[in-house]
């Protein structure tokens, strides 16, 4: 059984960049495109607006832009008037994209599932404490070389 506590985006970020690779191809995908789809399904009926889903990639508004357009022509996504707010789209996603993703994804969480069963709920916390703390310190590294990145160029 897969780790039920875990979203689908933290889930896919246990394979590597290549197996990555290997499976947004297999989706008819990029690797971008996958990680903006993984956002989507992890973002549930708490539909993204194009913004954000920016945000949460690390894109710029135009990038999503040409991500959405490919998500929609592979039917993985479709946009959806903001209710709220007339100027943004909601990205929603296609009743049978969720089930084709996890027809891939399924076999490697099962996978994980069953290694997680070797570990009492003690050690799992523990493991669940590093990751989280590693994901954070390699959050602040990439800031900062972010930050110094735009320093740099502000400074030419």
């Amino acid at each position: 059984m897969a780790c039920r506590s875990c979203s689908f985006s933290a889930r896919r970020r246990t394979t590597s960049p290549a197996t990555q690779h290997d499976i947004a191809q297999r989706l008819g995908l990029n690797v971008t495109d996958l990680t903006c789809l993984g956002h989507v399904i992890g973002a549930g009926e708490q539909h993204l607006n194009a913004g954000d889903l920016a945000e949460r990639a690390n894109l710029t508004t135009g990038a999503v832009t040409g991500v959405l357009n490919r998500l929609e022509r592979a039917g993985y996504v479709h946009r959806q008037p903001d209710p709220g707010d007339r100027r943004r789209v909601r990205v929603v996603l296609d009743e049978s994209a969720a089930a084709r993703v996890f027809a891939v994804y399924g076999p490697h969480y099962e996978r994980l599932g069953t290694l997680f069963a070797d570990y009492t709920p003690d050690e799992t916390a523990v493991l669940t404490d590093w990751f989280v703390r590693a994901r954070a310190a390699m959050q602040l590294s990439l800031d900062e070389i972010r930050g110094s990145e735009s320093s740099e160029r502000d400074n030419r």
